[in-house]
């Protein structure tokens, strides 16, 4: 099949191309942050670095629930049953609110301690816990949000999402810079605070819009029952399996964020921007993973194998594609992106010195998250975890490591980051053949 062909089927278009919009609205928030407090200087520019990787680990380890109901709600789909998960719904969701409580009271209390792990100290301490602090109170609002994209998305729909996550992108690019930079005798200049609070009042929107749309448009409603759902112990399972994956893999950025932090000021901001840069293209390219995700649990659902070996194949060639031009607009854009971040010249030597290394790594990384989002929707949950361990404990950590006593630099913490998405892409394309053509 043509590539020209891949690009127009229609029914992965339909789910992918919201998803990307969707699924950058985050990664864009963050870039927002970045490209605006980068103007208030290094230092707060690495706060909000430590600090907002550290909330993106806590979010990723904890909404595998997205995915898991996600598998769970397009089988039902599939089935023509979606009956058997009415109960789930709001089980899961007032579930994910008190988790998100919980990760709150666990973690803004303790904000000092747990920055200066990442050998924070000094002023950049002191402005992680004041961006940890605001941003912090987001979690259960964002952890709700991500569990209905995921009923969403086991709907078959992701332009629900896409659209209150294009909302939210939206406002908080407006109030990063009304509250940031202020407005001349109408509001204060807030600073790095001003970032938190945007960021903030974002979150609680898009929370909103969902619910609106949860009531409005699904056949799902708030009702929570006594009867425990039957689904709820498969959706903990796989969300239980997902959480662990999650947890090594937030492991290789905290590895890489606290190394990159103990290399100086100008180190931890390049590592901040190309650790952005490279988290929006992951997400840009998950689009497609996506996708596959809805799309093959409905097949599952449905018995479908012939259409679940053709889907494999179609998501990884087009995610594939998609890495090979994101890897070409990187190398032409190679000497002026970190300028829209920072002009300290520290900064950006340290950035040119390694963002060659995040261009290689673009089709790799597609191939990896595209064969991602079919497993979690076939429920090979698992399989997944597995591999991380093997990728995390024996690939990622020997490498950062051993750069780190051998000769430390950035260059060695993203030439680690390479070597862990070569082992997650080339494993899954292996097994995927064996499973669906030998």
């Amino acid at each position: 099949m043509s590539l020209a062909k891949l690009f127009k089927q229609k029914e992965i278009n339909r789910l992918a191309y919201p998803a990307i919009l969707a699924g950058i609205a985050e990664p864009v928030i963050s870039l927002a942050d970045t490209a605006f407090v980068g103007k208030l200087g290094t230092v707060p520019l690495a706060a909000v670095g430590i600090a907002g990787s550290f909330y993106t680990m806590m979010v990723w380890v904890l909404a595998q629930t997205l995915t898991a109901i996600a598998a769970i709600v397009s089988k039902k789909y599939g089935q023509g049953n979606t009956k058997a998960v009415e109960s789930l719904v709001p089980q899961a969701l007032l579930s994910n609110i008190i988790l998100g409580l919980l990760i709150y009271l666990l973690t803004s209390p303790f904000s000092e301690t747990i920055f200066s792990w990442y050998n924070a100290e000094g002023p950049i301490l002191e402005s992680c816990i004041k961006y940890f602090g605001i941003r912090s109170l987001g979690f259960p609002f964002t952890l709700a949000t991500l569990l209905l994209f995921g009923v969403f998305r086991g709907l078959q729909n992701t332009s629900w999402a896409m659209y209150i996550a294009i909302t939210g992108a939206a406002l908080n690019i407006l109030l990063d810079y009304t509250l940031i930079f202020g407005i001349p005798d109408l509001i204060s200049q807030m600073g790095l605070e001003g970032a938190a609070w945007a960021s903030l009042i974002s979150q609680m929107t898009m929370f909103l819009l969902a619910i609106f749309v949860l009531l409005l448009r699904t056949p799902f409603n708030l009702k929570i029952t006594l009867t425990i759902n039957p689904y709820f112990g498969e959706l903990m399972g796989m969300s239980f399996d997902l959480f662990i994956r999650t947890i090594l893999l937030n492991l290789t950025f905290y590895l890489a964020t606290r190394y990159a932090t103990g290399y100086g000021k100008a180190v931890i901001a390049a590592h901040t921007v190309a650790l952005n840069v490279w988290l929006f293209s992951s997400f840009f390219i998950d689009g497609f993973a996506h996708a596959g995700n809805a799309l093959s649990g409905k097949y599952l659902g449905q018995s479908n194998q012939k259409g679940l070996r053709e889907l494999g194949f179609s998501i990884a060639k087009i995610s594939l594609a998609i890495g090979i031009i994101l890897g070409i607009i990187y190398s032409m854009f190679y000497p002026f992106l970190i300028h829209f971040f920072t002009n300290d010249q520290d900064v950006i030597k340290e950035f040119q010195n390694v963002f060659w290394l995040i261009i290689i790594t673009q089709p790799i990384n597609a191939l990896a998250f595209a064969f991602d989002g079919i497993y979690k929707g076939l429920g090979h949950t698992r399989l997944l975890r597995n591999l991380l361990v093997f990728s995390t404990l024996l690939v990622f950590i020997p490498i950062a490591v051993g750069s780190h006593y051998i000769q430390p630099s950035l260059t060695g913490i993203w030439i680690a980051f390479l070597g862990w998405m070569c082992c997650r892409s080339f494993y899954l394309l292996h097994d995927f053949k064996k499973r669906f053509i030998s």
